[in-house]
Protein backbone atom coordinates (compact mmCIF):
# COMPACT_ATOMS: atom_id res chain seq x y z
CA UNK A 1 0.00 0.00 0.00
CA UNK A 2 0.99 3.28 -0.71
CA UNK A 3 2.49 5.82 1.51
CA UNK A 4 -0.26 7.25 4.12
CA UNK A 5 -1.22 10.82 2.75
CA UNK A 6 -2.44 12.34 5.93
CA UNK A 7 0.24 10.91 8.41
CA UNK A 8 -0.49 14.08 10.67
CA UNK A 9 -4.10 13.44 11.49
CA UNK A 10 -4.87 11.19 14.22
CA UNK A 11 -6.77 8.06 13.42
CA UNK A 12 -10.64 7.92 15.23
CA UNK A 13 -10.94 5.78 18.13
CA UNK A 14 -12.84 2.63 17.78
CA UNK A 15 -15.97 3.99 20.32
CA UNK A 16 -16.50 7.98 20.32
CA UNK A 17 -16.34 8.84 16.96
CA UNK A 18 -20.36 9.68 17.03
CA UNK A 19 -18.43 12.77 18.75
CA UNK A 20 -16.08 14.15 16.15
CA UNK A 21 -17.02 16.79 13.06
CA UNK A 22 -14.42 16.27 10.46
CA UNK A 23 -14.30 18.21 7.10
CA UNK A 24 -12.57 17.56 3.76
CA UNK A 25 -11.80 20.20 0.89
CA UNK A 26 -11.83 18.49 -2.18
CA UNK A 27 -10.29 20.64 -4.92
CA UNK A 28 -10.89 19.41 -7.90
CA UNK A 29 -10.81 20.00 -11.79
CA UNK A 30 -13.90 20.83 -11.96
CA UNK A 31 -15.19 22.00 -8.14
CA UNK A 32 -14.29 22.20 -5.21
CA UNK A 33 -16.01 21.08 -2.31
CA UNK A 34 -16.75 21.27 1.09
CA UNK A 35 -17.64 18.47 3.16
CA UNK A 36 -18.62 17.93 6.74
CA UNK A 37 -18.77 14.44 8.19
CA UNK A 38 -20.57 14.25 11.34
CA UNK A 39 -22.14 11.08 13.51
CA UNK A 40 -20.71 7.91 13.08
CA UNK A 41 -17.68 7.74 11.92
CA UNK A 42 -17.86 4.32 9.76
CA UNK A 43 -21.72 4.91 8.42
CA UNK A 44 -20.81 9.16 7.88
CA UNK A 45 -23.61 11.16 7.85
CA UNK A 46 -23.40 15.09 6.16
CA UNK A 47 -23.50 17.78 8.25
CA UNK A 48 -23.03 20.34 5.41
CA UNK A 49 -22.04 19.91 1.78
CA UNK A 50 -21.49 22.68 -0.46
CA UNK A 51 -19.98 22.22 -4.31
CA UNK A 52 -18.47 25.64 -6.47
CA UNK A 53 -17.73 24.33 -9.86
CA UNK A 54 -14.47 26.19 -10.61
CA UNK A 55 -12.84 24.43 -13.52
CA UNK A 56 -10.00 24.52 -12.66
CA UNK A 57 -8.66 22.43 -14.86
CA UNK A 58 -9.96 23.94 -18.07
CA UNK A 59 -7.76 24.52 -21.27
CA UNK A 60 -4.61 22.80 -19.17
CA UNK A 61 -4.00 20.45 -21.99
CA UNK A 62 -3.46 23.87 -24.21
CA UNK A 63 -1.79 26.00 -21.65
CA UNK A 64 -0.15 23.89 -18.76
CA UNK A 65 -1.69 25.69 -15.87
CA UNK A 66 -4.52 26.22 -14.06
CA UNK A 67 -7.69 28.52 -15.23
CA UNK A 68 -7.13 31.41 -13.95
CA UNK A 69 -10.97 32.59 -13.80
CA UNK A 70 -11.37 29.02 -11.96
CA UNK A 71 -8.00 30.30 -9.75
CA UNK A 72 -10.05 32.99 -8.10
CA UNK A 73 -13.23 31.41 -8.00
CA UNK A 74 -11.54 28.47 -5.91
CA UNK A 75 -9.35 31.05 -3.64
CA UNK A 76 -12.81 33.01 -2.81
CA UNK A 77 -14.77 28.76 -2.54
CA UNK A 78 -11.70 27.65 0.02
CA UNK A 79 -11.92 31.29 1.67
CA UNK A 80 -15.32 30.67 2.64
CA UNK A 81 -14.98 26.80 3.52
CA UNK A 82 -11.84 27.35 5.82
CA UNK A 83 -13.97 30.47 7.47
CA UNK A 84 -16.99 28.07 8.02
CA UNK A 85 -14.68 25.36 9.55
CA UNK A 86 -13.49 27.42 12.09
CA UNK A 87 -17.02 28.67 13.03
CA UNK A 88 -17.86 25.09 12.96
CA UNK A 89 -14.89 24.15 15.52
CA UNK A 90 -14.17 21.31 13.17
CA UNK A 91 -12.22 18.77 14.54
CA UNK A 92 -9.85 18.30 11.65
CA UNK A 93 -9.98 19.83 8.09
CA UNK A 94 -8.29 18.12 5.50
CA UNK A 95 -7.69 19.57 1.70
CA UNK A 96 -7.15 17.50 -1.15
CA UNK A 97 -6.13 18.28 -4.40
CA UNK A 98 -6.15 16.07 -7.69
CA UNK A 99 -5.56 16.15 -11.16
CA UNK A 100 -5.51 19.93 -12.63
CA UNK A 101 -3.25 21.11 -9.37
CA UNK A 102 -1.20 17.79 -9.75
CA UNK A 103 -0.18 18.49 -13.23
CA UNK A 104 -0.02 22.59 -13.95
CA UNK A 105 2.94 23.56 -13.84
CA UNK A 106 1.49 26.48 -11.22
CA UNK A 107 0.03 24.21 -9.15
CA UNK A 108 2.51 24.84 -6.45
CA UNK A 109 1.96 28.62 -6.53
CA UNK A 110 -1.96 27.67 -5.95
CA UNK A 111 -1.31 25.78 -3.16
CA UNK A 112 1.21 28.33 -1.79
CA UNK A 113 -1.38 30.73 -2.23
CA UNK A 114 -4.40 28.78 -0.60
CA UNK A 115 -1.96 28.77 2.46
CA UNK A 116 -1.11 32.24 2.67
CA UNK A 117 -4.23 33.12 2.69
CA UNK A 118 -6.50 30.87 4.41
CA UNK A 119 -3.67 28.52 6.42
CA UNK A 120 -4.74 25.38 4.68
CA UNK A 121 -1.98 23.22 3.31
CA UNK A 122 -3.64 21.42 -0.03
CA UNK A 123 -1.98 18.05 -0.07
CA UNK A 124 -1.74 17.16 -3.77
CA UNK A 125 -2.31 13.27 -4.35
CA UNK A 126 -0.29 11.39 -6.73
CA UNK A 127 -2.99 9.60 -9.36
CA UNK A 128 -2.05 6.44 -7.66
CA UNK A 129 -3.24 7.98 -4.20
CA UNK A 130 -6.28 8.97 -5.41
CA UNK A 131 -7.60 6.27 -6.99
CA UNK A 132 -6.55 4.52 -3.51
CA UNK A 133 -8.74 7.37 -2.18
CA UNK A 134 -11.45 6.28 -4.17
CA UNK A 135 -11.41 2.84 -3.59
CA UNK A 136 -11.02 3.96 0.22
CA UNK A 137 -14.68 5.62 0.07
CA UNK A 138 -16.36 2.19 -2.30
CA UNK A 139 -15.18 0.06 0.57
CA UNK A 140 -16.98 2.28 3.36
CA UNK A 141 -19.95 1.41 1.44
CA UNK A 142 -19.15 -2.20 0.39
CA UNK A 143 -16.74 -3.34 2.90
CA UNK A 144 -16.67 -6.55 0.57
CA UNK A 145 -16.62 -4.80 -2.30
CA UNK A 146 -14.96 -7.05 -5.21
CA UNK A 147 -14.16 -5.37 -8.77
CA UNK A 148 -13.00 -2.60 -10.06
CA UNK A 149 -13.50 1.08 -9.58
CA UNK A 150 -13.67 3.98 -11.91
CA UNK A 151 -13.30 7.05 -10.87
CA UNK A 152 -14.29 10.08 -13.22
CA UNK A 153 -13.25 13.95 -12.47
CA UNK A 154 -12.70 16.48 -14.37
CA UNK A 155 -9.08 15.93 -16.00
CA UNK A 156 -8.78 12.37 -14.79
CA UNK A 157 -10.30 8.92 -14.50
CA UNK A 158 -8.22 6.75 -11.84
CA UNK A 159 -9.18 2.62 -11.44
CA UNK A 160 -8.37 0.60 -8.86
CA UNK A 161 -9.50 -3.12 -8.36
CA UNK A 162 -10.59 -4.20 -5.13
CA UNK A 163 -11.28 -7.43 -3.63
CA UNK A 164 -12.63 -8.58 -0.48
CA UNK A 165 -12.23 -5.36 1.25
CA UNK A 166 -8.83 -5.62 -0.21
CA UNK A 167 -6.80 -2.35 -2.51
CA UNK A 168 -4.89 -4.13 -5.14
CA UNK A 169 -3.88 -2.04 -8.59
CA UNK A 170 -4.18 1.34 -9.25
CA UNK A 171 -3.88 3.64 -11.59
CA UNK A 172 -4.39 6.86 -13.33
CA UNK A 173 -5.28 8.25 -16.87
CA UNK A 174 -6.96 11.20 -19.15
CA UNK A 175 -9.73 10.14 -19.88
CA UNK A 176 -12.04 12.42 -18.17
CA UNK A 177 -14.22 15.31 -19.84
CA UNK A 178 -11.75 18.33 -19.69
CA UNK A 179 -8.73 16.41 -21.99
CA UNK A 180 -11.51 14.95 -24.47
CA UNK A 181 -13.34 18.16 -25.16
CA UNK A 182 -10.00 19.68 -25.96
CA UNK A 183 -9.44 16.72 -28.86
CA UNK A 184 -11.08 16.38 -32.50
CA UNK A 185 -13.95 13.84 -32.38
CA UNK A 186 -11.88 11.35 -34.30
CA UNK A 187 -9.23 11.55 -32.33
CA UNK A 188 -11.32 11.34 -29.00
CA UNK A 189 -12.19 8.45 -30.14
CA UNK A 190 -8.50 6.90 -30.98
CA UNK A 191 -7.31 8.50 -27.63
CA UNK A 192 -10.12 6.83 -25.56
CA UNK A 193 -9.25 3.08 -27.54
CA UNK A 194 -5.78 3.32 -27.30
CA UNK A 195 -6.07 4.40 -23.04
CA UNK A 196 -8.86 1.65 -22.53
CA UNK A 197 -6.30 -0.69 -23.88
CA UNK A 198 -3.70 0.33 -21.40
CA UNK A 199 -5.56 0.59 -18.74
CA UNK A 200 -7.13 -2.90 -19.36
CA UNK A 201 -3.37 -4.18 -19.38
CA UNK A 202 -3.01 -2.61 -16.13
CA UNK A 203 -6.05 -3.51 -14.79
CA UNK A 204 -6.36 -7.37 -15.81
CA UNK A 205 -8.88 -9.75 -14.93
CA UNK A 206 -12.31 -10.80 -14.44
CA UNK A 207 -14.23 -7.87 -13.35
CA UNK A 208 -17.34 -8.97 -11.06
CA UNK A 209 -18.83 -5.31 -9.86
CA UNK A 210 -18.00 -1.78 -12.06
CA UNK A 211 -18.43 0.74 -9.27
CA UNK A 212 -18.60 3.92 -10.42
CA UNK A 213 -17.39 7.18 -8.60
CA UNK A 214 -18.14 10.56 -9.64
CA UNK A 215 -20.00 13.77 -10.59
CA UNK A 216 -20.16 12.85 -14.04
CA UNK A 217 -21.24 9.35 -13.52
CA UNK A 218 -23.91 10.48 -10.76
CA UNK A 219 -25.34 12.94 -13.63
CA UNK A 220 -25.94 9.83 -16.50
CA UNK A 221 -27.21 7.56 -14.06
CA UNK A 222 -30.06 10.63 -13.11
CA UNK A 223 -30.09 10.32 -16.84
CA UNK A 224 -30.48 6.93 -17.45
CA UNK A 225 -33.30 6.79 -14.33
CA UNK A 226 -35.27 9.20 -16.18
CA UNK A 227 -35.53 7.61 -19.47
CA UNK A 228 -36.07 3.78 -17.98
CA UNK A 229 -38.59 5.68 -15.28
CA UNK A 230 -36.35 3.62 -12.68
CA UNK A 231 -39.20 4.37 -9.59
CA UNK A 232 -36.67 4.85 -6.80
CA UNK A 233 -34.06 8.59 -7.41
CA UNK A 234 -31.16 7.35 -4.81
CA UNK A 235 -28.20 7.22 -6.98
CA UNK A 236 -26.22 5.40 -3.79
CA UNK A 237 -26.05 1.22 -4.96
CA UNK A 238 -27.84 2.27 -8.17
CA UNK A 239 -27.32 -0.96 -10.14
CA UNK A 240 -27.90 -0.34 -14.23
CA UNK A 241 -28.37 -3.10 -16.76
CA UNK A 242 -25.36 -2.91 -19.15
CA UNK A 243 -27.66 -2.70 -22.38
CA UNK A 244 -29.56 -0.28 -21.44
CA UNK A 245 -27.00 1.75 -20.32
CA UNK A 246 -25.26 1.51 -23.37
CA UNK A 247 -27.74 2.56 -25.19
CA UNK A 248 -28.30 5.52 -22.78
CA UNK A 249 -23.87 6.46 -23.02
CA UNK A 250 -25.13 6.46 -26.77
CA UNK A 251 -27.90 8.62 -27.14
CA UNK A 252 -26.01 10.77 -24.31
CA UNK A 253 -22.55 11.40 -26.26
CA UNK A 254 -24.74 13.36 -29.60
CA UNK A 255 -26.11 15.43 -26.61
CA UNK A 256 -25.73 19.14 -25.63
CA UNK A 257 -26.17 20.82 -22.14
CA UNK A 258 -28.98 22.17 -23.60
CA UNK A 259 -31.01 19.47 -24.75
CA UNK A 260 -30.43 17.55 -21.56
CA UNK A 261 -31.27 20.46 -19.12
CA UNK A 262 -35.31 19.96 -19.26
CA UNK A 263 -34.53 16.55 -18.36
CA UNK A 264 -32.67 17.16 -15.20
CA UNK A 265 -31.66 19.09 -12.23
CA UNK A 266 -28.14 18.79 -12.58
CA UNK A 267 -26.31 21.92 -13.14
CA UNK A 268 -25.55 23.29 -16.90
CA UNK A 269 -22.21 23.53 -15.98
CA UNK A 270 -21.82 19.75 -15.12
CA UNK A 271 -23.94 18.92 -18.12
CA UNK A 272 -21.43 20.32 -20.42
CA UNK A 273 -19.05 17.80 -19.43
CA UNK A 274 -21.48 14.82 -19.79
CA UNK A 275 -21.66 13.89 -23.28
CA UNK A 276 -17.98 13.62 -23.07
CA UNK A 277 -18.32 11.33 -19.94
CA UNK A 278 -20.97 9.31 -21.57
CA UNK A 279 -18.59 8.39 -24.52
CA UNK A 280 -15.97 7.06 -21.91
CA UNK A 281 -18.67 4.78 -20.34
CA UNK A 282 -19.56 2.82 -23.08
CA UNK A 283 -15.99 1.79 -24.29
CA UNK A 284 -15.38 1.33 -20.53
CA UNK A 285 -18.27 -1.27 -19.87
CA UNK A 286 -17.04 -3.09 -23.34
CA UNK A 287 -13.18 -3.37 -22.37
CA UNK A 288 -14.43 -4.60 -18.85
CA UNK A 289 -17.77 -6.74 -19.54
CA UNK A 290 -18.14 -6.43 -15.54
CA UNK A 291 -21.26 -8.89 -14.62
CA UNK A 292 -22.60 -5.50 -12.35
CA UNK A 293 -23.00 -2.26 -12.76
CA UNK A 294 -23.43 0.02 -9.73
CA UNK A 295 -23.14 3.67 -9.22
CA UNK A 296 -21.16 4.65 -5.51
CA UNK A 297 -22.06 8.38 -3.79
CA UNK A 298 -18.73 7.27 -1.68
CA UNK A 299 -15.49 8.44 -3.36
CA UNK A 300 -12.70 10.03 -2.53
CA UNK A 301 -13.94 12.56 0.57
CA UNK A 302 -15.11 9.58 2.04
CA UNK A 303 -12.17 7.40 1.35
CA UNK A 304 -10.36 10.28 3.05
CA UNK A 305 -12.70 9.44 6.12
CA UNK A 306 -12.17 6.19 5.98
CA UNK A 307 -8.32 6.95 6.29
CA UNK A 308 -8.44 8.07 9.81
CA UNK A 309 -10.11 5.13 10.83
CA UNK A 310 -9.17 2.45 12.94
CA UNK A 311 -9.03 -1.03 11.88
CA UNK A 312 -11.82 -1.98 14.27
CA UNK A 313 -14.39 0.84 13.17
CA UNK A 314 -13.72 -0.33 9.70
CA UNK A 315 -14.84 -3.60 10.16
CA UNK A 316 -17.64 -2.58 11.71
CA UNK A 317 -20.81 -3.18 9.36
CA UNK A 318 -22.09 0.28 7.75
CA UNK A 319 -25.78 -0.66 7.58
CA UNK A 320 -26.46 -1.48 11.26
CA UNK A 321 -23.50 0.95 12.26
CA UNK A 322 -25.73 3.58 10.64
CA UNK A 323 -29.29 2.43 12.10
CA UNK A 324 -27.69 2.00 15.60
CA UNK A 325 -26.75 5.52 15.05
CA UNK A 326 -29.91 6.90 13.95
CA UNK A 327 -31.71 4.91 16.68
CA UNK A 328 -29.68 6.71 19.19
CA UNK A 329 -30.32 10.03 17.63
CA UNK A 330 -33.84 9.56 17.19
CA UNK A 331 -35.54 6.86 18.96
CA UNK A 332 -37.93 7.01 22.13
CA UNK A 333 -36.05 4.20 23.80
CA UNK A 334 -32.34 3.97 22.19
CA UNK A 335 -31.20 0.30 22.92
CA UNK A 336 -34.41 -1.44 22.48
CA UNK A 337 -33.57 -2.49 18.98
CA UNK A 338 -31.25 -5.25 19.95
CA UNK A 339 -33.51 -6.70 22.82
CA UNK A 340 -36.19 -6.52 20.06
CA UNK A 341 -34.03 -8.59 17.34
CA UNK A 342 -33.64 -11.21 20.07
CA UNK A 343 -36.78 -11.66 20.85
CA UNK A 344 -38.33 -12.17 17.22
CA UNK A 345 -35.29 -14.07 15.27
CA UNK A 346 -36.39 -17.65 16.40
CA UNK A 347 -39.60 -17.03 13.75
CA UNK A 348 -36.79 -16.41 11.29
CA UNK A 349 -34.62 -19.00 11.94
CA UNK A 350 -34.31 -20.59 8.23
CA UNK A 351 -33.68 -17.56 6.85
CA UNK A 352 -29.68 -16.64 5.96
CA UNK A 353 -27.24 -14.33 7.17
CA UNK A 354 -27.68 -11.45 4.83
CA UNK A 355 -31.71 -11.24 5.64
CA UNK A 356 -31.19 -11.67 8.99
CA UNK A 357 -28.87 -8.47 8.67
CA UNK A 358 -31.74 -6.61 7.08
CA UNK A 359 -33.73 -8.08 10.13
CA UNK A 360 -31.53 -6.86 12.80
CA UNK A 361 -31.47 -3.36 10.67
CA UNK A 362 -35.55 -3.35 10.34
CA UNK A 363 -35.21 -3.72 14.58
CA UNK A 364 -32.91 -0.52 15.03
CA UNK A 365 -35.06 1.18 13.04
CA UNK A 366 -38.49 -0.07 14.41
CA UNK A 367 -39.04 3.50 16.43
CA UNK A 368 -36.61 6.24 14.68
CA UNK A 369 -39.77 8.61 13.14
CA UNK A 370 -42.17 7.99 16.21
CA UNK A 371 -42.50 11.90 16.68
CA UNK A 372 -44.60 11.68 13.04
CA UNK A 373 -48.22 12.10 13.40
CA UNK A 374 -49.84 8.69 13.86
CA UNK A 375 -52.18 8.62 10.85
CA UNK A 376 -48.68 8.83 8.76
CA UNK A 377 -46.26 7.16 10.04
CA UNK A 378 -46.23 3.99 8.02
CA UNK A 379 -45.82 6.34 4.84
CA UNK A 380 -43.42 8.76 6.71
CA UNK A 381 -41.51 5.56 7.45
CA UNK A 382 -41.30 3.96 4.35
CA UNK A 383 -40.32 7.46 2.69
CA UNK A 384 -37.91 8.32 4.66
CA UNK A 385 -36.08 4.34 5.24
CA UNK A 386 -35.89 3.71 1.17
CA UNK A 387 -34.48 7.58 1.16
CA UNK A 388 -31.86 7.29 4.07
CA UNK A 389 -28.56 7.94 3.91
CA UNK A 390 -27.48 4.63 4.27
CA UNK A 391 -24.41 2.65 2.94
CA UNK A 392 -24.04 -1.58 2.84
CA UNK A 393 -27.86 -1.68 1.67
CA UNK A 394 -28.82 -1.73 -2.32
CA UNK A 395 -31.86 -0.71 -3.20
CA UNK A 396 -33.94 -4.16 -3.05
CA UNK A 397 -33.34 -4.14 0.83
CA UNK A 398 -33.87 -0.07 1.09
CA UNK A 399 -37.03 -1.15 -0.05
CA UNK A 400 -37.38 -4.79 2.05
CA UNK A 401 -36.74 -2.08 5.36
CA UNK A 402 -39.29 0.23 4.33
CA UNK A 403 -42.06 -2.27 3.77
CA UNK A 404 -40.89 -3.72 7.11
CA UNK A 405 -41.60 -0.72 8.92
CA UNK A 406 -44.49 0.53 7.45
CA UNK A 407 -45.91 -3.20 8.26
CA UNK A 408 -44.43 -1.97 12.15
CA UNK A 409 -47.21 0.94 12.08
CA UNK A 410 -49.94 -0.02 10.10
CA UNK A 411 -51.95 -3.51 8.95
CA UNK A 412 -53.48 -4.58 5.70
CA UNK A 413 -53.40 -2.95 1.97
CA UNK A 414 -53.03 0.83 3.07
CA UNK A 415 -49.52 -0.03 3.87
CA UNK A 416 -48.93 -1.08 0.33
CA UNK A 417 -46.53 1.45 -1.44
CA UNK A 418 -46.43 1.72 -5.31
CA UNK A 419 -46.39 -0.89 -7.12
CA UNK A 420 -43.26 0.36 -9.28
CA UNK A 421 -41.39 0.14 -5.76
CA UNK A 422 -42.68 -2.96 -4.38
CA UNK A 423 -41.40 -4.70 -8.16
CA UNK A 424 -37.67 -3.86 -7.06
CA UNK A 425 -38.21 -6.98 -4.52
CA UNK A 426 -39.92 -10.41 -5.00
CA UNK A 427 -43.10 -11.47 -3.82
CA UNK A 428 -41.07 -13.84 -1.58
CA UNK A 429 -39.38 -10.70 0.00
CA UNK A 430 -42.59 -8.72 0.46
CA UNK A 431 -44.43 -11.52 2.48
CA UNK A 432 -41.10 -11.77 4.79
CA UNK A 433 -40.92 -7.85 5.15
CA UNK A 434 -44.77 -8.10 5.99
CA UNK A 435 -43.85 -10.91 9.38
CA UNK A 436 -41.07 -8.78 10.17
CA UNK A 437 -43.43 -5.91 10.54
CA UNK A 438 -45.97 -7.88 12.49
CA UNK A 439 -43.24 -8.62 14.75
CA UNK A 440 -41.85 -5.43 15.37
CA UNK A 441 -45.60 -4.01 15.98
CA UNK A 442 -46.36 -7.00 18.49
CA UNK A 443 -42.99 -6.95 20.90
CA UNK A 444 -43.42 -3.21 20.54
CA UNK A 445 -46.94 -3.07 21.89
CA UNK A 446 -46.91 -5.66 24.22
CA UNK A 447 -43.19 -4.81 26.12
CA UNK A 448 -43.55 -0.75 25.99
CA UNK A 449 -40.14 -0.92 25.09
CA UNK A 450 -39.32 -2.78 28.37
CA UNK A 451 -36.84 -4.76 27.77
CA UNK A 452 -37.46 -6.63 31.06
CA UNK A 453 -40.80 -7.81 29.42
CA UNK A 454 -39.59 -9.23 26.57
CA UNK A 455 -37.21 -11.14 28.47
CA UNK A 456 -40.45 -12.20 30.09
CA UNK A 457 -41.58 -13.58 27.03
CA UNK A 458 -41.13 -16.12 24.17
CA UNK A 459 -42.66 -16.33 20.67
CA UNK A 460 -42.14 -20.33 19.34
CA UNK A 461 -42.85 -21.10 15.97
CA UNK A 462 -44.08 -24.83 14.98
CA UNK A 463 -45.59 -26.07 11.62
CA UNK A 464 -49.39 -25.32 12.89
CA UNK A 465 -48.86 -22.65 16.24
CA UNK A 466 -47.37 -19.29 16.76
CA UNK A 467 -47.34 -19.37 20.90
CA UNK A 468 -46.58 -16.54 22.80
CA UNK A 469 -45.51 -17.91 26.21
CA UNK A 470 -45.84 -15.11 29.06
CA UNK A 471 -44.48 -15.58 32.77
CA UNK A 472 -46.90 -14.45 35.35
CA UNK A 473 -45.74 -11.59 36.11
CA UNK A 474 -46.09 -10.02 32.56
CA UNK A 475 -49.01 -11.77 32.28
CA UNK A 476 -51.42 -8.50 32.91
CA UNK A 477 -49.84 -6.84 29.79
CA UNK A 478 -51.97 -8.66 27.39
CA UNK A 479 -54.47 -7.20 26.45
CA UNK A 480 -56.94 -6.60 23.19
CA UNK A 481 -54.53 -4.89 21.12
CA UNK A 482 -51.90 -7.32 21.95
CA UNK A 483 -54.04 -10.28 21.41
CA UNK A 484 -55.19 -8.65 18.10
CA UNK A 485 -51.18 -8.02 16.97
CA UNK A 486 -50.62 -11.78 18.05
CA UNK A 487 -53.41 -12.99 15.93
CA UNK A 488 -51.90 -11.01 12.72
CA UNK A 489 -48.67 -12.19 12.93
CA UNK A 490 -49.80 -15.61 13.11
CA UNK A 491 -52.39 -15.41 9.97
CA UNK A 492 -49.18 -13.86 8.55
CA UNK A 493 -47.04 -17.59 8.90
CA UNK A 494 -50.41 -19.10 8.05
CA UNK A 495 -50.75 -21.10 11.49
CA UNK A 496 -53.10 -19.97 14.86
CA UNK A 497 -52.29 -17.72 17.75
CA UNK A 498 -51.36 -19.79 20.62
CA UNK A 499 -51.34 -17.64 24.71
CA UNK A 500 -49.63 -19.65 27.39
CA UNK A 501 -48.77 -17.98 30.50
CA UNK A 502 -45.79 -20.18 32.20
CA UNK A 503 -45.51 -20.13 36.02
CA UNK A 504 -43.49 -18.28 38.23
CA UNK A 505 -40.33 -20.80 39.00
Amino acid sequence: MTQDPFPSLPVFPTEGAALRRVGVVDVGSNSVRLVVFDGAARSPAYFFNEKVLCGLGAGLAQSGRLNPEGWKKAVGAISRFTTLARRMKLTHLMGIATAAVREARDGPAFCDEIARRTGLRLRVATGQEEARLAAQGVLLGWPDAGGIIADIGGASMELARVEGGRIGTCVTSSLAPLPLRDLSAKGRRAHIASTLAALKTAVPGPVETLYLVGGSWRAIALLHMQRTDYPLPVLHAYEMEQTALLKTAGWLAGQDAQALLPLTSTSEARLELVPYAAQVRGPLIEAFAPTRIAISSYGLREGALYELMSRELRAKDPLLEACRHMEAQSARFPGFGDALYRWIAPLFADEDADRHRLIRAACLLHDVHWRSHPDFRATINFEAITRANLGGVGHPGRIFLGLALAHRYKSGRSVRPPEPLLGLISREEQTLAEKVGRALRLGAMMSGAAVDVLADAELRLTATTLDLRLGEASAPLVGEAVSRRLTRLARAFKVEARLTVTPCP
